[in-house]
């Protein structure tokens, strides 16, 4: 009763109207028109249909809205309409397969399904002490990943990259090859080309068959990219509490902090790091957050984090780091040599691979990346002619079994490897190593 009363307090009728006074760059400000933030409302338009939009600040007196569309046709006196205090979406497995955007609609040929729930799109997270501990791996497909970069169920990972290294390729893979029971994909900010593009060659039927994809390209409304990404997490969330091992993927977040930046500065938010404003910074830990493991299921998070001219240091970078629970960094030398996936082992880290490995695992792993560091730091010394054999065993090694190393290291992106085959090609490298 007390939850309802709670409910109950918080609604807040329907009916209220308010007229646009100004335009404020890509915001419009109402007078008289009292809604709580995130309110979403409908904006009429001359010799055009109404325009939607969502509450995204207050100035004064004034209501500032953001539009999930253009502006042309709207003019000082518009009437705008409270459609809904509170963000609710329709959820269920009739999205299995589906590909719909920031707003739900569908956007394939297929029939509307019926979906017999409703989620608050904003929830908060789950609890910290109501989170059991990760204990079980999520096999991925990908050996470099499932062996020196393990993944448990409801591990949150980054994939850093710069442009055109490979972050999408290397998430249809995982979402092809994963042992989860749902892929949830969030493709935000991408290219309308690369859509249809992603779907058929990255995912494949196989991939979509048991995948939602959420998708918002960059021509739209920043603030449709972002509810594309609390979209995705609440579909995602849903499937969780049904009891299923969920794989979220989002490409990327970068994307969403930029249509944050955009928003915050619409709405007379000074710019601090960079030009990004503080809301950026307190909205991604309440969107990462929202992934992980509760006693019910699991959600397993690849976050993709686009690297602003390869600086693994820019802001957007260093925050995302330090919420995830790991990063697995994309190299673009190695890209440029045709090295798939080109992972950077030595900058990449798992925080979690001890608590899912074994210890044999962990030893194999760590005696790989000590051979791969000694080469790293003579490999100057190798390419001039200069290194003399001897002076260093683990470089010797690598000299050694340069091939296999790397034959371990690659895989091509059509290839599914299985936990235990991977394992066990680690396994016989090291063996082959001693």
């Amino acid at each position: 009763m007390l939850e309802l009363a709670e409910q109950a307090r918080s609604i807040v009728p329907l009916g209220i109207s308010g007229r646009i006074s100004r335009l404020v760059g890509t915001t419009a400000a109402v007078e008289g028109f009292p809604v709580p933030l995130g309110s979403v409302c409908r904006i009429s338009r001359e010799h055009a249909a109404p325009l939607t939009g969502e509450v995204i600040s207050f100035e004064g007196t004034e209501t500032l809205i953001a539009a999930y569309g253009d502006w042309s046709g709207v003019r000082r006196g518009n009437r705008v309409e409270l459609l809904a205090s509170e963000q609710r979406v329709r959820v269920g497995n009739g999205l299995l397969g589906r590909v719909i955007d920031g707003r739900g609609r569908f956007l394939d040929d297929l029939p509307t399904p019926i979906l017999p729930h409703r989620v608050r799109l904003h929830r908060d997270p789950t609890s910290p002490l109501k989170r059991p501990r990760i204990n079980q791996p999520l096999a991925t497909g990908v050996r470099v990943l499932d062996t020196l970069l393990t993944c448990g169920q409801g591990q949150r990972l980054g994939i850093f990259a710069g442009s055109g290294v490979g972050k999408s390729t290397l998430l249809g893979q995982v979402a092809r090859s994963s042992t989860a029971d749902v892929n949830v994909v969030v493709l935000v900010g991408e290219r309308g080309r690369e859509v249809r593009e992603f779907l058929e060659k990255d995912l494949g039927p196989e991939g979509l068959a048991k995948s939602v994809v959420v998708v918002a390209t960059s021509d739209e409304a920043a603030i449709l990219r972002l509810r594309a990404a609390f979209l995705g997490t609440a579909i995602a969330e849903h499937f969780r509490d049904s009891g299923k091992n969920v794989l979220l993927m989002m490409d990327s977040v970068t994307r969403c902090a930029l249509a944050q930046r955009e928003i915050g500065l619409a709405a007379g938010e000074p710019p601090a790091t960079r030009g990004y404003p503080p809301s950026v910074f307190s909205l991604l830990p309440r969107l990462l957050e929202r992934s992980g493991r509760t006693e019910t299921g699991s959600i397993t998070a690849f976050y993709s984090v686009l690297v602003e001219g390869d600086d693994q240091h820019e802001p957007i970078t260093d925050a995302v780091r330090g919420i995830l629970d790991g990063h697995v960094v994309l190299s673009r030398k190695l890209a440029e040599q045709g090295h798939w996936p080109a992972v950077d082992v030595l900058a990449s880290l798992s925080r979690l691979a001890s608590e899912l490995t074994s210890p044999a695992q962990q030893a194999a792993a760590q005696r790989l990346r000590q051979v791969l560091s000694a080469f790293q730091q003579s490999e100057d010394l190798i390419n001039l002619g200069a290194y003399v054999p001897g002076s260093n065993p683990l470089v010797d090694v690598f000299l050694r079994c340069r091939s296999e190393i790397e034959m371990f290291l690659r895989q091509h992106s059509s290839v599914q490897i299985g936990w235990a085959e991977s394992t066990q090609a680690l396994e016989n490298l090291v063996v082959r190593m001693a």
